[in-house]
């Protein structure tokens, strides 16, 4: 009799986020390493990472093991409700198209903490395995977006549903060594195993440009292409930095997010030049991008929550082997000053030490292939891959 493994991821391909790029890598890995008789489901969404960038996608996929449905989300924004409607609607429907198969292991993978939680309920209800994939720390992250006492309650709200989907796991991957010290302590008898992002295929053979850095009298072409939201702190420190340095730089953000707003008010409030903000692009076209930088900018706001975590987005930086310059703390920082030749690290929304940061930088590029090798996507997935697959050959 066959054996059915379900992913629930929140985001697929062809949206653009780490999320969905990690899931194909994984449903991919898994196809690649079980046997013939083994069937991978993928419960998901339509693209809806950003508004401004949406693709259309097939509702039903199917190939001879391999089964994608994807749900469509009401229209919804960024904010913590809308956030909220939209994850209400694809937990009811992910709930009844789960309903309609038997699986032995149920896979989630889970930044906002909720995916994980309906990976629970449905591996409860099968009877099922359950591998939860954590790629964030909500519940103390809810203690820096929100002022007390509503912080508190969420806190303590969201708390109970994290015991609830941790506990009830067979293992539990964290994306990142940060946060063993928020899980392990909380759990003491849970397996947690650390499958990092990585460097896609898309990154590996990255080209080298003939020359690099800007031309006499040109200013620096720097590039952040991610989400911008309260996570990233962009309105925080690019205006100040494109202020203060004028026309030795030229910033270009591309993406979306909730602080968005907030980002374009400042540049034109300041009245800066320097500042170009375009929609999310596809990967084609964000390789093209990468290419023409000169240096890659990062940034992650000033929570003590975030000195945990690790940014996805360093994985594919690093590969290009442009200069990076990431507003860090934590964690990420010592993880940057370790394994990334030609990447300096500032304290987050500090200007001076920005500015002193991007003095430091070599402006060139330097090839990495230590880095790209040691954190492949492809063979971290593979490993994980098979960590998901222990689990199937446990399940009665």
């Amino acid at each position: 009799m066959p054996k059915r493994i379900l992913l629930l991821t929140f985001f697929y391909p062809p949206d653009i986020s780490a999320g969905s790029f990690r899931s194909r890598a994984l449903t991919e890995a898994l196809l690649e390493r079980s046997a013939d008789d083994v069937q991978i489901d993928v419960i998901t969404t339509q693209p809806n990472r950003y508004h401004s960038h949406i693709t259309d996608a097939k509702t039903v996929e199917e190939d001879d093991r391999f089964r994608i449905r994807r749900i469509q989300l009401p229209l919804h924004k960024s904010g913590f409700l809308d956030q909220a409607k939209a994850f209400i609607s694809f937990a009811f429907h992910a709930s009844r198209f789960a309903s309609e198969s038997r699986y032995d292991v149920v896979v989630a993978t889970s930044s906002r903490l909720m995916t994980a939680v309906l990976g629970s309920w449905v591996a409860r209800r099968q009877h099922a395995r359950l591998y939860l994939d954590i790629r964030d720390i909500f519940v103390e992250n809810l203690g820096e977006l929100f002022s007390a006492p509503l912080s508190k309650s969420l806190t303590l709200f969201f708390g109970t549903f994290e015991r609830w989907a941790i506990k009830r796991a067979d293992k539990v991957n964290l994306v990142t060594a940060g946060f063993l010290g928020y899980f392990q302590p909380k759990y003491p008898r849970q397996r947690f195993s650390l499958y990092s992002n990585g460097v896609d295929d898309d990154f590996v053979d990255f080209p080298l440009a003939a020359s690099t850095g800007a031309g006499a009298g040109q200013p620096l072409r720097i590039l952040y292409a991610g989400n911008v939201g309260d996570g990233q702190g962009l309105h925080l420190i690019i205006p100040a930095l494109a202020k203060r340095l004028g026309g030795q730089v030229h910033f270009r953000i591309v993406g979306a997010g909730g602080r968005l707003p907030a980002l374009r008010k400042a540049v034109v409030a300041n009245e800066l030049q320097n500042v170009e903000i375009t929609a999310p692009v596809a990967r084609e076209q964000l390789l093209d991008l990468y290419q023409q930088a000169d240096v890659l900018f990062l940034h992650l706001n000033d929570f003590n929550a975030f000195k945990r975590v690790l940014p996805s987005k360093l994985f594919e930086y690093a590969a290009t082997g442009k200069p990076i310059w990431a507003g860090v703390a934590g964690y990420a920082a010592d993880f940057v000053i370790a394994e990334i030749l030609n990447a300096t690290v500032y304290a987050p929304c500090d200007i001076d030490g920005a500015v002193n940061a991007l003095e430091q930088l070599r402006l060139e590029q330097i090839p990495r292939p230590e880095f790209t090798e040691r954190f492949s996507r492809r063979r971290i997935m593979r490993s994980m891959a098979d960590d998901v697959l222990e689990l199937l050959s446990e399940a009665n």
